[in-house]
């Protein structure tokens, strides 16, 4: 006998949209989307293409009309739930353009909550454009067959961060200094919390004396080590990452 076709086809292109999906609505995608999926995965009427609208979960959408400037889907089958996401933000210091584009695609894969990027006096940007960040978010969930998206905020100072921070969540703080000052290692830090939490990374030069001193003052921080070893900015948020997910049962 000949195999069944696998369900939904692992060909079918995936997109996120804005429009919240349900059983037999229609969506129309226009602009670049609809060029991805026109002119480079080539789709015609009846192809599947897989919608998520970071709401209701992932749908299965049968092509109804595909043209030049848009193309026409209907919805027609809940494949999966939205996922669940563990309550982690990632709050890091702006890095030069192509390594804080690496921490905005692996911190969406390795699937934070939220990412607040924040500005400190050793940054070597102030600025970050929301859009194309936003865009980098979505693309790298696509690639990774996610349900949701890390809500993705404005820059903000550190010490705007530190005077509005929640009282209810944890501020893990990589310290490159947590061994001489008490810090704990992460992966026993993690483990022994429980609740919401984020971690706090440095940019290029690190944090200087007073903004360390005000993170340690902080009645929600907790520095941590990441080893003994001195890790770049991106590299200590994406390991920083890891071994909490490992420690909360996401892997």
């Amino acid at each position: 006998m000949p195999a069944t076709p696998a369900w939904p086809p692992k060909s079918a292109p995936r997109l996120f949209v804005s429009q919240v999906l349900a059983d037999g609505a229609s969506v129309r995608i226009e602009g670049n989307p609809a060029h991805y999926l026109a002119r480079v995965m080539r789709v015609a009427a009846g192809d599947i293409v897989i919608l998520c609208d970071d709401q209701t979960g992932e749908w299965a959408a049968r092509v109804s009309d595909a043209g030049k400037r848009d193309v026409v889907l209907e919805v027609t089958e809940r494949l999966r739930e939205r996922e669940a996401v563990p309550d982690l933000w990632l709050c890091p210091a702006l890095l030069k353009k192509d390594r804080f584009d690496l921490v905005l695609e692996k911190a969406t894969e390795l699937g934070v909550a939220r990412i607040q990027p924040i500005v400190t006096r050793r940054c070597v940007a102030d600025k970050l454009n929301l859009e194309r960040a936003r865009a980098i978010t979505t693309e790298a969930a696509e690639q990774c067959a996610r349900t949701a998206l890390p809500a993705l905020d404005e820059p903000m100072k550190l010490g705007t961060l530190l005077a509005d921070w929640p009282e209810d969540r944890a501020l893990f703080f990589a310290d490159e200094d947590a061994k001489e000052q008490g810090g704990e290692p992460a992966a026993a830090a993690f483990a022994a919390h429980s609740g919401p939490a984020a971690i706090l990374t440095g940019p290029e030069g690190g944090f200087d004396e007073a903004e360390r001193a005000a993170i340690r003052a902080h009645p929600q921080a907790r520095p941590i080590s990441l080893g003994p070893r001195i890790l770049r900015g991106e590299t200590a948020a994406l390991a920083a990452i890891a071994v909490w997910m490992a420690n909360a049962g996401d892997w």
